[in-house]
């Protein structure tokens, strides 16, 4: 349910309340909420020419339905895009509702119950947001999504009777255990118990593309995956990344704008937003941001939220959780949690009676090089 954007400087981007690329960036990444890719050129794989931290290299291509686009300066001047293609592929076995054979497909058809490292580290960790978000978060919303039309099932006509019949398979949380090396099992509260990691898998493969990259000793680089932003180290003049988040826009087919941008080192930005993804019927429109305590899309004036972390997955899930608490409760959640470091710097965008208004907290404002 998310996202940033790099920009020609280093700006990155997401479809759902997006990161517009990193401004230095590559990228066609204007499908995703949150941040968005701008680039004075776009390559599937190009270098530039070698400066002391090595050879640019810019890679592109398709994963988890959206696009990718990474910036590293290597001194070998590897290209890793075949590595990182079959990296995303291996997690789109694990992760994805769209590929029938996935883990989490198989898992929540209750077809198995044995699973492998990824898919125990993203339970694990969903299990731990769902409970430091007092439920805001929740990896079990999968049947309410589905119903809502946000899923690869068709829409229901929703009813009240529909929805609480639902929310029971909603908010009793699974519980995994080892029982070899890189394998575990599953066991769901109840066998309708239905897994959506969508709202932390794509910050989870950014973090392991992340984690790839310094792996073969790179540490200056830049990860966009829809619009789940990492950024290390800085650029060869010694400037650091930057990161335009998107204007929250009229329609899901209005061109995306940069509201502002950050600078972003050795951190992710991830946005979450409610104005691209939705439908409308009899006037109403229904945001595909559900509230898993209430059943229901959240009908509050938020429209994004970006959260800065020291990983992509926990921005992702945290930057979710706000937009189902909205505002307010949001920011009574950050003055509760003043040592969390992901809700330290966090920035709002919200609808104030037609206009659009932004609050951020300090750390924050910290980060922003610009606003438009």
């Amino acid at each position: 349910m998310k996202r940033s954007k790099s920009i020609g400087g280093g700006v990155s981007g997401r479809v759902i309340g997006r990161v517009i690329g990193s401004i230095d960036g590559i990228g066609s990444g204007i499908g995703v909420i949150g941040v968005i890719c701008v680039a004075a050129a776009i390559m599937l794989t190009a270098c530039a020419p070698e400066s002391a931290k090595g050879k640019r290299m810019e890679l592109q291509g398709k994963a988890q339905g959206t696009y990718y686009s990474i910036i590293y300066y290597d001194k070998e001047g590897r290209d890793m895009k075949r590595s990182i293609d079959s990296l995303l592929d291996d997690f789109d076995m694990t992760a994805s509702l769209w590929v029938a054979e996935s883990q989490l497909r198989r898992v929540n058809e209750n077809r198995d119950s044995i699973v492998g490292d990824y898919f125990a580290t993203l339970l694990r960790h969903s299990i731990e947001m769902n409970s430091f978000t007092e439920g805001a978060f929740d990896c079990t919303v999968g049947k309410l999504v589905n119903a809502w039309g946000f899923g690869f099932s068709k829409r229901e006509e929703m009813t009240d009777a529909l929805i609480d019949s639902l929310r029971q398979y909603t908010g009793q949380q699974p519980t995994i255990d080892s029982i070899a090396e890189g394998r575990y099992i599953v066991r769901k509260p109840q066998a309708e118990v239905t897994f959506d990691f969508n709202a932390i898998a794509q910050g989870y493969a950014t973090d392991l593309v992340s984690r790839f990259l310094e792996q073969h000793g790179i540490d200056n680089y830049l990860v966009d995956i829809g619009g789940e932003v990492y950024a290390k180290g800085s650029k060869p003049d010694g400037s650091e990344w930057k990161v335009g988040i998107e204007r929250p826009a009229e329609t899901k087919d209005s061109e995306p704008e940069v509201a502002l941008s950050i600078v972003l080192k050795d951190c992710s930005v991830v946005t979450s937003g409610s104005y691209r993804k939705y439908y409308e019927k009899d006037g109403v429109r229904y945001s595909h941001t559900i509230d898993p305590r209430t059943g229901r899309p959240v009908e509050h004036t938020l429209l994004s939220v970006s959260v800065i972390d020291s990983c992509a997955w926990r921005a992702d899930a945290l930057a979710t959780a706000f937009m189902v608490m909205g505002m307010e409760r949001s920011l009574e959640f950050i003055a509760q949690h003043p040592d969390d470091s992901g809700t330290q710097a966090v920035c709002f965008i919200y609808d104030d009676k037609g206009t659009n208004r932004v609050h951020m907290t300090d750390g924050f404002k910290k980060l922003v090089a610009s606003i438009r």
